[in-house]
């Protein structure tokens, strides 16, 4: 049975992790596309939920900690993150330029690899994957001990799954919007520029 003193870690994790990834960002932009043009939606969104359960718990069980102490490593997933936010935003911008891509209706399915493909390297090739999420959930964790911090990162997780799923499935709602190429041409064109934006902090944080 569920021990009631264990919900408080449990609403904080869940808490903490929708105050992170609830935000105008390059994961979530990509999760928002693949939902409006319902491709692969599935398996993207659980890539994203999964992957975030595991960095959550790799910052639980210390790495955090260990990557915190690093400043090579934190630079080398700086640079290596900005370089393909910045490649991933000329895709973008390229789209927004022509408009016989900007109808979902007429576009090619991607694949099934190509999708999973670029989810994983948001997810896993952003810096702040690592200093926000892995950092500051290992950190608050410490507050814990045993199945009070296992009900943390529960939590945490929780909102990552709740979150995925509802910009994914939630996305074909604004359908009817996007049936205009204009529509598409705005998207593609913000997305270019979050990429163009992330990344010029990125790199002006490390050059800083």
């Amino acid at each position: 049975m569920f021990d009631p003193a264990l919900s408080g870690p449990a609403l904080q994790g869940f808490l903490l992790g929708a105050g992170l990834i609830i935000a105008i960002g390059a994961q979530n932009a990509f999760v928002l596309r693949q939902g409006l043009v319902r491709e692969h939606v599935l398996p993207v969104v659980l890539l994203c939920a999964v992957s975030d359960a595991i960095l959550i718990a790799a910052g639980v069980l210390g790495l955090g900690a260990l990557i915190s102490q690093s400043p090579i490593l934190i630079l080398v997933a700086t640079i290596g993150g900005a370089a393909f936010l910045i490649a991933y935003g000329l895709m973008a911008a390229r789209r927004a330029l022509k408009p016989t891509a900007l109808e979902a209706a007429e576009k090619k399915a991607g694949s099934l690899k190509q999708a999973l493909t670029f989810a994983a390297l948001f997810t896993w090739a952003n810096p702040h994957v690592y200093l926000d999420t892995v950092v500051l959930f290992g950190s608050i964790s410490a507050q814990h001990q045993d199945a009070a911090r296992t009900a943390f990162w529960l939590g945490g997780m929780s909102a990552s799954f709740v979150w995925f799923f509802a910009l994914g499935y939630g996305a074909r709602l604004l359908a009817p919007l996007f049936a205009s190429p204009t529509a598409w041409r705005v998207l593609d064109g913000l997305i270019a520029l979050i990429m163009f934006g992330i990344a010029t902090k990125l790199l002006w944080g490390a050059l800083g």
